[in-house]
């Protein structure tokens, strides 16, 4: 018959740690159920919840300031911001060198003019400067009488020789600042500017001028067409550039450009209920955010992509992020 064990020392194990001591009462609640009825209070005291809701204003009204110096910093994504080149636009005159800014003047050979304008500015009827001036002097032919009856002094005539030359004159210049005024395309509609304004873009902006023009960023003494001689003498396969650059980022952005500009003046004067204008806008401004995405990812930092923005006006908020209109 096998032994019998005790159950205290088979299953049970033997206490010898010390007993713990008891708790004493204490009268003050814990720290759990105070929070707990603070908190009861708080949903029913009205300071409390007066104060919930002015803090939430705040930080309301703070989101919304924040967000609004956001988006000025990033820019107006339609007219950008407004430089002398784009003013220019309203007229289609060519700018001055004086009246470039200092960042573009610095990115410029010396020297160099930053538009060219071989014509002496462009006409309104598609006219030359110097067809403009072979019909003014036209004019004089025409309206001047002959030397004789000009000096005549008969008893009929109240004037004198002199005063009928002085009156002469006079009428003339009046009729050269009107003929002057006619063909300015400052009066000119807004078809006739636009198809100015993309010669221009394509003069300024294309690669033909600015590589002869624009200088590299790591080394601003030498122009961008000298820094790539060596790279298309050592390519047997790089073609030479055939007449002028109209299909390059740049001078693509700029015609864009010229276009939003004169489709944004049309909406806010006359077409405010023009919805077909609104989204020919819509896909304009698209269709350049592309094409300055794509000329940041290929020259960033480089002088194509600064002289572009700077000379156009164009922010972050032209080509960052979502453009909704």
């Amino acid at each position: 018959m096998p032994p019998r064990i005790p159950l205290a020392q088979c299953l049970r194990a033997t206490q010898t740690a010390p007993s713990i001591a008891a708790r004493q009462f204490a009268t003050t609640p814990a720290p759990a159920a105070t929070s707990t009825i603070t908190q009861r209070r708080r949903k029913h005291d009205p300071y409390a919840i007066a104060q919930a809701k002015a803090r939430k204003a705040a930080n309301l009204s703070r989101q919304q300031v924040l967000k609004k110096e956001r988006t000025a910093s990033l820019g107006d994504p339609v007219k950008g911001t407004e430089t002398a080149f784009l003013r220019s636009f309203d007229t289609a005159t060519p700018l001055k060198d004086n009246e470039h800014s200092l960042k573009t003047h610095l990115r410029v050979a010396n020297g160099t003019p930053l538009e060219q304008d071989g014509e002496g500015g462009k006409r309104n009827f598609f006219l030359s400067a110097d067809e403009l001036r072979d019909t003014v002097e036209h004019s004089k032919q025409l309206s001047t009488p002959p030397a004789d009856i000009l000096d005549q002094d008969e008893y009929a005539l109240s004037s004198t020789p002199e005063d009928r030359r002085q009156r002469l004159t006079e009428q003339q210049a009046t009729a050269e600042e009107a003929l002057r005024r006619i063909a300015s395309l400052s009066l000119g509609n807004s078809e006739d500017r636009l198809k100015v304004n993309t010669q221009r873009c394509i003069s300024t902006f294309g690669r033909h001028h600015t590589d002869n023009v624009l200088t590299r960023v790591t080394d601003p003494t030498t122009t961008i067409a000298v820094a790539d001689a060596a790279k298309e003498e050592a390519d047997e396969h790089v073609l030479p550039r055939i007449g002028k650059d109209t299909g390059s980022s740049e001078v693509q952005i700029a015609i864009l450009t010229a276009k939003i500009r004169a489709v944004t003046a049309f909406l806010e004067t006359r077409g405010t209920t023009d919805k077909m204008n609104k989204r020919n806008l819509r896909l304009l401004v698209h269709r350049r955010q592309k094409l300055l995405q794509y000329l940041r990812r290929k020259d960033r930092g480089g002088s194509r992509w600064q002289f572009c923005t700077e000379m156009l006006g164009l922010g972050e908020g032209t080509w960052r992020g979502e453009i909704s209109l």
